[in-house]
């Protein structure tokens, strides 16, 4: 059968109808292989490495020096796209379940953001994973900064971030008022005694985002969570210099609207 036969999405569902075949054409963009490392790397068996190399040499894919096949521009050129598909959707099943509890496209929030990205759900067996991953990123930084309601991180967290903040970690937070009065009241003691520690610096506003976004030293992380049950749902952090300047962009807008609240105000 001649090479162009058939329609694009022909050679898509060849590519889609065995897991190897795109692994093994990315492969050979790398640098030349043997058959047999094709068949080692795949874990499929020598016939069927056989046949897909064939298939491939039909549709001028790959050529063939000595015992080693290697991708022609035009095989390359397929593979790159092909890569970026499953790279694609590798984040978006990341993200699926979790999506309406992240920031939509009008905040400037994409979904490339979360390539790459560390997405902790709360499960029926582990309900309090996003928490415990917070903490961890709690943890490592020397300068926190959060903005949204985080009253559904507050009572798992709240003595681990006040300890923090009294050994002498930095930390700036733009909340609700009615957050702000809730610790208040229900901590006053805790709360005082952070504050008094002076590296605590609380701002109020009273139309923030339905997520909270954290800023540690070297990761940000968006906080989702359910407003009915108070409870976290999801946790995504992550390292990209994309999503890292989306998050210090969400936090300096609310910053220059927001007053610094005074220490006997919620004390």
């Amino acid at each position: 059968m001649g090479s162009s036969t058939g329609s694009p999405i022909d050679d898509i569902a060849y590519l889609a109808r065995s897991e190897h075949r795109a692994p093994t054409l990315v492969a050979l963009t790398v640098r030349p292989r043997s058959r047999s490392e094709l068949w080692e790397m795949t874990g499929v068996s020598s016939s069927t490495i056989r046949r897909t190399l064939r298939e491939f040499e039909d549709r001028n894919w790959i050529r063939r020096e000595g015992y080693r096949y290697e991708a022609t521009p035009l095989g390359a050129y397929v593979a790159s796209a092909v890569a970026e598909l499953i790279e694609r959707l590798e984040t978006e099943r990341t993200v699926r379940d979790v999506w309406q509890w992240l920031p939509d496209e009008d905040s400037g929030f994409t979904i490339e953001m979360c390539a790459d990205a560390v997405v902790t759900v709360a499960e029926a067996d582990n309900p309090y994973a996003p928490v415990n991953r917070f903490l961890e990123l709690l943890r490592e930084t020397d300068r926190f900064r959060f903005v949204g309601s985080d009253l559904a991180l507050l009572e798992p967290c709240r003595d681990e971030f006040c300890r923090r903040v009294i050994d002498g970690m930095r930390a700036e937070i733009i909340d609700p008022p009615s957050v702000a009065e809730y610790i208040r009241s229900t901590y006053p003691e805790l709360s005082a005694e952070t504050l008094a520690s002076g590296n605590l610096t609380i701002r109020l506003h009273d139309d923030l985002p339905s997520y909270g976004i954290a800023l540690f030293d070297h990761r940000i992380a968006i906080c989702g969570h359910d407003p009915d049950s108070v409870s976290v749902r999801v946790l995504l952090d992550t390292d990209a210099e994309d999503a890292r300047e989306w998050a210090e962009s969400q936090f300096s807008f609310y910053r220059r609207r927001t007053p610094t609240v005074p220490l006997e105000a919620i004390e």
